[in-house]
């Protein structure tokens, strides 16, 4: 919801519904859009759709011609949906919103420039777009100056940096458009063994960062999967069963991936620098979600300083059509900015005291009700216990990273915290890395980075000072193996190849968090928490109180607390979950 330039309300459907990248009609996300800006659908200026549903429909049409009749599979499970509502979308948007004013259809990654650019904090800048495809595009760049953004070229459909990284991410086992963070998490395990396979059969990769796909290996054109028997026959096996032990081939695969997709990322960015000769860049798109590369992007130094959308994947987009009918539908000027407007990203549903109070005596859930001073004094004292922490305070974050108010929290200090919140609370693979909240003003003396990372999509090493010896013996440990070594003082958020994917808390964006840690680190001389999405595996993060205690009551987190009110796991009353528990727990 976009509200004179600024973004005042944006969520996704699935945190409403509680199914996991929900497909459908987002009623629930638009009502709360509504309910924020106070008013009703008939009161909106215009409706923007983030992508062109019938040049989309072309494309799919035009592949399945190409490899007819290897695609006929592919094509009759699509089209039913394609036929019944996509290609009606606009009727959709009329009748489910009773809206009878202007719908906008922008190109898809002409939607993820806007996002990049326009809550930037740039008035001028270059932008990149990578994603698995929109319409045709698949990569594109271009300029963005005060109130235009202009694409200056694309890449398309089906060369792919976004579906090749899929590609691995369903050989290594994992599931497509969810998964690909769990290859970038399993990379450092692995040696770059099969990049140059990777660069002689798969891709042909130019100096510019454009490259062509050797199709000949992949089947996402034509069929059900991603890729085929020569993709299995070139990586020595078939693709790894979902939930099967990892090996060192997929650790290796992981690892591979991840380096040829920072060599295409700092090519592109290279090739921009020298189009636009812009000393700013933007990025959005599913790719940009891969802190590891954007890590690698910033430190090579290209461009003075880059901006990633906290919502880079499709969500995102919509926050970027929403700006391109301000912009270019309205003609407005451009909004002036100091800082940038995304505003931490907290642009969802929150509830105050009365409603969680509500909540908490209607259940006969037992709590103690706290100041501000006696939840930081409290909770940070817990966290150094050793105990686990739902926390729950604020507005809901837009995108897919908890930024500290639907968070788990922990002490990165603690050697055990990783391994307890991997398998005791998200019940997850164990190889994968919690990300690191620190102090905005501490976290260059805790970790190699210079500018501030506040929406947890740039990755730095842990300072040296801060890292421990390794054993000789330690050394030569491979895969999994690694993961018993202990590296940095800060054990729960140092990956094994020392690196980090951290969050900076900075005051202006979210207060009550920073204040949190900064009573910590005044107890412990840390100013660094552990910060994982508040959910267990497979669901979305939380949304409101009810979804938070279900969460807390169903796994072993020791403290729940929501806004002021803080819940001990040993007081609470035995939880019985059956078919009635929406009922009985959910908010009126």
């Amino acid at each position: 919801m976009l509200k004179d330039g600024i973004v005042i309300a944006a969520a996704q459907e699935e945190r409403f519904t509680r199914k996991k990248h929900d497909p459908d009609f987002p009623v629930h996300a638009i009502n709360f859009c509504l309910k924020t800006a106070g008013i009703t659908s008939t009161e909106l200026s215009a409706v923007a759709f983030y992508d062109k549903p019938l040049l989309k429909f072309d494309r799919l049409l035009e592949t399945y011609l190409a490899f007819a009749p290897r695609g006929i599979k592919s094509f009759m499970k699509s089209m039913p949906l394609w036929l019944s509502s996509k290609l009606w979308i606009s009727d959709e948007i009329s009748k489910k919103l009773n809206y009878k004013g202007d719908i906008l259809f922008p190109e898809h990654h002409e939607s993820h420039a806007a996002s990049a650019f326009f809550p930037s904090p740039f008035n001028s800048s270059a932008f990149l777009t990578m994603d698995g495809v929109g319409e045709w595009a698949t990569t594109s760049f271009g300029i963005g100056k005060e109130n235009k953004i202009e694409i200056l070229a694309e890449q398309h459909f089906p060369h792919s940096l976004g579906l090749l990284y899929s590609a691995f991410t369903y050989f290594t086992g994992f599931k497509v458009n969810s998964g690909e963070y769990k290859v970038m998490g399993l990379a450092p395990y692995g040696e770059p063994k099969y990049v140059n396979q990777i660069y002689d059969k798969l891709i042909d990769l130019k100096d510019d960062g454009s490259f062509r796909m050797n199709m000949d290996y992949f089947n996402y054109c034509s069929g059900l999967t991603m890729t085929n028997d020569k993709f299995s026959l070139l990586f020595g096996g078939e693709p790894r069963v979902s939930e099967s032990n990892l090996t060192q081939r997929e650790m290796d695969l992981a690892c591979s991936i991840q380096v040829v997709t920072e060599e295409i990322v700092i090519r592109t960015a290279r090739h921009i620098k020298n189009e636009t000769r812009e000393n700013n860049l933007c990025l959005a798109g599913g790719v940009a979600l891969n802190c590891v590369a954007n890590g690698k992007l910033l430190r090579e130094n290209i461009f003075d300083k880059i901006w990633i959308q906290p919502a880079a994947g499709d969500a995102g987009g919509a926050i970027g059509a929403a700006y391109l009918a301000y912009y270019s539908h309205f003609g407005k000027s451009a909004v002036s900015k100091s800082r940038d407007l995304q505003f931490g990203s907290y642009l969802g549903n929150e509830y105050n005291a009365e409603e969680i109070e509500s909540y908490l005596n209607q259940n006969s859930i037992p709590f103690t009700k706290l100041t501000n001073y006696e939840v930081y004094n409290s909770v940070s004292d817990l966290l150094i216990e050793g105990k686990v922490i739902g926390w729950f305070s604020g507005r809901m974050e837009f995108g897919p990273r908890a930024l500290g108010n639907r968070s788990i929290i922990g002490d990165a200090r603690n050697s055990e915290m990783q391994k307890t919140m991997n398998l005791k609370i998200k019940f997850r693979e164990g190889f994968r890395p919690f990300a690191p909240s620190v102090l905005a003003e501490e976290a260059s003396n805790w970790f190699d980075i210079n500018v501030e990372s506040p929406y947890m999509l740039l990755t730095a090493d842990v300072k040296k000072d801060k890292q421990l010896p390794v054993s000789e013996e330690s050394k030569n440990y491979w895969g999994i193996e690694k993961l018993n070594v202990l590296r940095s003082e800060i054990p729960a958020v140092t990956h094994v190849d020392y690196s980090a994917r951290l969050q900076t808390v900075n005051i202006d964006d979210n207060p009550r968090y920073h204040a949190l840690i900064s009573e910590f680190f005044r107890k412990t001389g840390c100013p660094v928490i552990v910060n994982t999405s508040f959910n267990v595996r497979g669901e979305p993060i939380v949304e409101s109180p009810a979804d938070a205690y279900k969460c807390f009551m169903r796994t072993h987190l020791d403290v729940l607390v929501l806004g002021n009110y803080l819940l001990k796991k040993e007081e609470q009353p035995e939880f019985a979950e059956n078919e009635n528990w929406k009922e009985r727990y959910e908010l009126d």
